[in-house]
């Protein structure tokens, strides 16, 4: 069978659309991510808690662990993306999950040796986030290689509820692990759960078409082209700002959020995982029903309206105390999840859907670069914050700026626009400046 035959060989026939679920290739690529995606919520609690509970870090290097997870999307973001244009995704996937897996496993290896140090988390946040640039960037740029088009939607709606579902198992999951095992211990659930995506992946039978090789190649040419499409297109660049504003502000929450829950509410680790699994409720809800949303509201509505639905639920977080009002907790995360999944369905799809084959990895890189580069700077900001104002002042701070996000899509053409535009994807030409 041929790479072109192969990648079609499960299309449904004309004018049916059948449920991915049925689709082989697909459902391996969603087995391998559903553990993953709950070993990283396992992380997410874990690594806070080794730094909060067994190294007693203070809240400025709380906000810099979390600059180190995400710095990665500044330092190599942009040319990910065009080396993952050059070469077939699948081994960028497998390759990225060992290292992961590896890299994360260092952490329990070093407790137990009674070496563990803040600094050794640094480094494993700051390795395991250029990993994970290079897995993000060539996996939403590998759906549209297994799927068709018109399976995009479908596509990111089930691996958004599979993120969802890890959202609300995954945090239980850990503040268990972390009771039973001690945080260190918990993280090397994560490591397996890269193992396991890497096998998935691995079992994948279709292949890719190799890339096109251009005669001569020029990494800052084929940056500055991925730059060129996303600024240059009008919607684009306004969902560029709004979701580049709300990491920013939501990663100085981030930095935050575990621990104003240990110090300021006393909550223990179980009690933490349970409020976010509590809440995390309605990122599966907005996984589920996003499609439908889209369809009644449009997907250009639905993209401007999620935005501006989630964004106040930050919030309640420092409304919240040791008493009735841990409830608040819980109930911002429902709606800020259900808010942002809705969001992050219909805008992903968009890109996917617009965007020329070639360009796939440059237009995620890019899009990376600039929404989630701003999350290294929100997570020192908070860290400061946290210093200077005190914990729950900073989070009030940082809600009330998180408000401001939705407003770049809002005064943008999608407010204009029911559907959004589509064409053929491998025609379309790049927008001029």
């Amino acid at each position: 069978m041929t790479e072109s035959a192969a990648l079609s060989a499960e299309s449904p026939p004309a004018g049916r659309t059948r449920s991915l679920f049925h689709h082989r290739d697909f459902r391996r690529l969603w087995l391998g991510d559903a553990v993953s995606q709950i070993g990283s919520q396992v992380s997410f609690l874990a690594l806070p808690l080794v730094a909060v509970n067994t190294l007693h870090a203070t809240a400025f290097e709380i906000g810099a662990l979390t600059a180190c997870e995400t710095a990665a999307f500044l330092l190599v973001g942009l040319p990910a993306g065009a080396w993952c244009d050059r070469v077939r995704r699948r081994p960028i996937l497998i390759a990225a999950d060992i290292g992961r897996a590896l890299t994360l496993g260092s952490v329990p290896v070093a407790a137990l040796m009674h070496k563990l140090t803040i600094t050794q988390l640094f480094v494993v946040a700051l390795l395991t986030g250029v990993l994970t640039v290079f897995f993000d960037v060539a996996y939403q740029s590998y759906l549209p290689e297994l799927v068709s088009n018109d399976q995009l939607v479908d596509g990111n709606g089930k691996l958004e509820a599979t993120r969802a579902v890890s959202q609300i198992a995954g945090p239980s999951l850990g503040g268990f692990l972390v009771q039973a095992l001690k945080a260190p211990y918990a993280v090397a659930a994560d490591a397996l759960s890269f193992l396991w995506s890497a096998g998935w992946v691995t079992a994948i039978r279709a292949r890719e078409p190799e890339p096109a090789k251009p005669e001569q190649r020029n990494l800052g040419k084929e940056i500055g082209e991925g730059l060129r499409f996303v600024l240059g297109h009008p919607i684009l660049r306004k969902i560029a700002g709004s979701t580049g504003t709300f990491n920013l502000c939501s990663s100085a929450t981030f930095a935050l959020e575990i621990l104003f829950l240990v110090r300021n509410v006393h909550l223990s680790p179980g009690g933490i995982g349970l409020l976010f699994s509590i809440g995390s409720v309605g990122a599966l809800l907005g996984a589920l029903t996003s499609g439908r949303i889209s369809t009644w509201l449009g997907q250009a509505r639905t993209i401007w309206v999620a935005a501006a639905f989630g964004a106040p639920a930050g919030l309640l977080l420092p409304l919240t105390h040791h008493d009735w009002r841990l409830g608040l907790t819980a109930l911002g995360i429902f709606l800020g999840s259900f808010g942002s999944v809705v969001y992050n369905v219909a805008q992903v799809s968009f890109r996917q859907g617009i965007t020329p084959r070639a360009l796939l990895g440059r237009m995620n890189a890019t899009m990376r670069f600039l929404v989630w580069g701003t999350m290294p700077v929100g997570g020192l900001l908070g860290g400061w914050l946290g210093t200077e104002f005190g914990v729950r002042h900073a989070l009030w701070i940082a809600a009330i700026a998180i408000m401001l996000a939705p407003l770049w899509v809002i005064f943008s053409p999608l407010r204009k626009l029911r559907d959004l535009p589509t064409g053929p994807t491998d025609q379309l030409p790049l927008p001029q400046r």
